[in-house]
């Protein structure tokens, strides 16, 4: 069981949380939130403390809040000494929203057929978000990582300002605009489509949508139905209830077909990269980070055989000794 301690400080709120039970590895986790503007977006972010660690900009995936981040990677990150800084992408969470209502099956037509579409923004300026972010955080260099349509727009991040980036750590990624060959399963890019036609869903429709979706890109085999899961789903769905915007994943989608691959700047990346990738990734298949890694000169690759595209506690366990040598050394 845990605790919550909530003090409301002008428009920041910082929470204490603390851990009563025996399986909880961190006793005193602490975190602000707030807004960070820029020219008229605003993006949520939370901030967890100290202020005095390293920094380490946690840049999340396609339709993802940042309350999505698994509570075992932060809390490895702040046993490790380090200050996490995850935000809500726009269009996602409690981040500013757009206002156009484009049809994912009208993106992925003239994707194929390789027709002009008109986003409401680019991933080059998610990547944008990230560095107003550190700037309004008054912190000149972090270690960055990012997932899956993260590590798209943290590739940009790293390739553009460089002098910004301490390591940089990509899961499930890739470099190209996701194809046919390189992207999403027939099933995955299905489901896509479904919940993007899911503008207003009932709670049950949301928990049903959420269990088939985490059944689909998570562990094969692990238990999803849970007390806890459907706790936190539900809990994750009221924190955006009254936002009545149901485009915000079709809006980024868009923004991510209609990019062009980024190999050049991928390319000119410096930062010490680490790569994960999971072998069953169904959603990015893992050829995506084989091809990265050859194009990142000062870069490591792990392939994990039994990941798919989510890092739950078991996947965490089989790199979290690479990755705290690879952030702390």
């Amino acid at each position: 069981m845990k605790n919550f301690l909530v003090i409301q400080v002008s428009n920041v709120y910082e929470k204490a949380v603390y851990c009563m039970s025996e399986i909880c590895k961190t006793k005193l986790m602490s975190f602000k939130e707030g807004y960070a503007e820029n020219n008229r977006v605003k993006i949520f972010y939370r901030d967890y403390g100290p202020a005095d660690a390293t920094p380490i900009l946690l840049v999340h995936g396609l339709g993802a809040q940042l309350v999505h981040w698994p509570d075992h990677l932060i809390d490895f990150l702040i046993e490790n000494g380090l200050r996490p800084i995850t935000f809500d992408n726009r269009d996602a969470g409690l981040s500013s929203r757009f206002t156009n209502k484009p049809s994912i099956v009208n993106g992925y037509l003239r994707y194929f057929f390789r027709l002009p579409m008109k986003p409401e923004y680019s991933l080059n300026d998610m990547a944008r978000d990230g560095i107003n972010l550190l700037n309004y955080l008054n912190i000149d260099k972090a270690h960055i990582l990012g997932t899956s349509m993260g590590g798209m727009i943290s590739q940009i991040l790293c390739a553009k300002y460089p002098d910004r980036v301490k390591t940089y750590t990509l899961i499930a990624s890739t470099a190209s605009v996701p194809g046919p060959l390189n992207g999403a399963s027939k099933e995955v890019r299905q489901m896509m489509v479904s919940r993007s036609k899911s503008i207003d869903p009932t709670m049950d429709e949301v928990y049903q949508r959420e269990l088939k979706w985490v059944g689909l890109i998570g562990m094969k085999g692990k238990e999803i139905d849970t007390p806890k899961f459907r706790e936190d789903t539900i809990n994750n769905y009221k924190r955006i209830k009254d936002i009545k915007d149901g485009f915000g994943y079709a809006r980024q989608l868009i923004a991510i077909l209609s990019s062009k691959n980024r190999i050049k700047k991928v390319k000119s990346i410096k930062a010490k990269t680490l790569i994960i990738h999971g072998e069953q990734d169904p959603v990015l298949n893992a050829e995506n980070s084989r091809f990265i890694h050859k194009l990142i000169p000062n870069s490591e690759l792990i392939i994990i055989g039994n990941m798919r595209h989510l890092i739950e506690e078991e996947i965490l366990d089989q790199f979290k000794d690479r990755l705290k040598d690879h952030l702390l050394n």
